[in-house]
């Protein structure tokens, strides 16, 4: 009985903490790194890279094979002793194994090995980057929960207030001081508010879902994060200069490490083509023995024959290539050419990273002086509402103009709020940049 309330109690507690549990932005980022489909693919891309690189060293390495063949022949025969046909039954028995490994061919398989290390270096480097991107995706959706929370918070507080003016505006109706009309304008804007606050619930809901989703969780409804609102440091961990980023980016950014171990695979691809024109050789081992047995014949027993009839051989062959149908100049020409292009796109990959970053760094000034100018913005119109309030209260403002400057504050808020999260995912990419975690907000 113990026992079953025990196993209870722990159900119970488990089913508590997963209901109550807040996800903090390291703890998705981890998760989604271990869960991902992305990310589990790609590993099963790194596995096959490594079996190809069991390929590449089994190729120096002999082949060994062995045979055995036992035949009967029932019927007319010759005895070979008085040259006469008749009818015995014969028995025949082979065994051999042969042994064959590849000397030299231009050093294509040492070049195989070597590319087939590139291979499984470029499938780290692809991991990464995919990683790389989770995390920015699961960043970006975190705050934007973060974001729909703060509105949240703020439309429900302004409701309280709206709740509050409702409450003065009847007693000022009530007492003769302001008309009917007032009311009814406070009540719109209550009603409004309310609306409001229904879309951000949803809203709120639908990001929750959607960060759900990246870390592959199996109950979405209950999935919910810790309510650490964040605000935008002011003094960037970055250096000031695009440049500055742009350079120390590329000493780690993987599509750059990616590009780089392209071009030295292709030019082991192009060794390998070259090696096609070199001489190829090899050698060979055989063993090999036999039994024979004929009712016609007095032959000596079957372990006797095995060890009369064994047979060794050993050999070399030589192959010099002459002309192949422009097979191997084509191939050539084809590794060069396909060089040429993983050079490019190197190129290309270093053009697009400085870009990005550039970029970024624009964005983020941007995103920063939006923010600092919400700010101002929000100030204003909270001094002027304020000041309008208590106007109102003493019945020098109508409910409607009142209602007016209680909406323009109400905007410039959730326009600061909106602004600052922008501004934070803004400098977080710069910083992902410069080689900065991005797992702290």
């Amino acid at each position: 009985m113990k026992t079953k309330l025990c196993y209870i109690f722990l159900f119970c507690a488990s089913s508590l903490w997963a209901q109550t549990k807040k996800w903090t932005l390291q703890e998705c980022i981890a998760y989604a790194l271990e869960n991902n489909i992305s990310i589990q693919q790609s590993e099963l891309d790194r596995q096959a890279a490594e079996i190809s690189k069991k390929d590449a060293l089994g190729d120096f390495l002999p082949n060994l094979s062995v045979n055995m063949r036992h035949s009967w022949n029932t019927g007319l025969n010759t005895n070979p002793v008085t040259n006469t046909n008749v009818t015995a039954t014969t028995q025949n028995t082979n065994f051999g194994i042969g042994a064959n490994v590849l000397l030299y061919n231009g050093m294509q398989n040492i070049y195989r090995l070597h590319k087939s290390n590139l291979e499984i270096l470029a499938n780290q480097y692809q991991l990464a980057n995919i990683k790389d991107n989770i995390s920015l995706m699961v960043c970006n959706s975190f705050l934007q929960i973060l974001f729909n929370k703060e509105s949240l918070k703020n439309l429900e507080t302004q409701y309280k207030l709206t709740k509050q003016s409702l409450q003065r505006t009847e007693k000022l109706v009530a007492s003769g001081v302001s008309p009917e009309g007032d009311l009814l304008d406070v009540e719109a804007t209550l009603a409004n508010q309310e609306q409001q606050i229904v879309q951000m619930k949803n809203n709120l809901l639908v990001s929750k879902l959607t960060l759900a989703n990246v870390l592959v969780l199996d109950d979405a409804l209950s999935f919910d994060i810790a309510d650490n609102f964040s605000q935008v440091p002011m003094d960037s961990k970055t250096p000031n200069s695009p440049q500055q980023i742009f350079s120390e980016a590329l000493k780690f950014r993987n599509e750059i490490k990616i590009s780089e171990v392209a071009i030295e695979m292709r030019e082991k691809d192009v060794k390998i083509a070259k090696g096609n024109y070199l001489p190829t050789l090899s050698g060979s081992f055989g063993f090999n023995t036999n039994y024979f047995n004929s009712e016609l014949l007095n032959l000596p027993g079957f372990s006797t024959q095995i060890d009369d009839n064994k047979g060794h051989s050993f050999g070399l062959n030589l192959s010099i290539p002459i002309f192949n149908q422009f097979k191997t100049s084509n191939g050539v020409k084809r590794s060069k050419i396909m060089l040429k292009k993983a050079r490019l796109e190197l190129k290309d990959s270093k053009a697009d990273l400085k870009d990005k970053i550039y970029q970024a760094y624009a964005d983020k000034e941007g995103a920063f002086k939006t923010y600092m100018a919400a700010l101002k913005t929000a100030k204003a119109r909270k001094e002027a509402y304020t000041y309008a309030k208590e106007k109102h209260e003493v019945g020098l403002l109508n409910s409607f103009d009142l209602s007016q400057m209680q909406t323009n504050l109400e905007n410039a808020e959730t326009e600061v709020i909106r602004a600052k999260y922008d501004c934070i995912f803004k400098i977080k990419i710069l910083e992902f940049y410069f080689g900065i975690p991005i797992d702290n907000i």
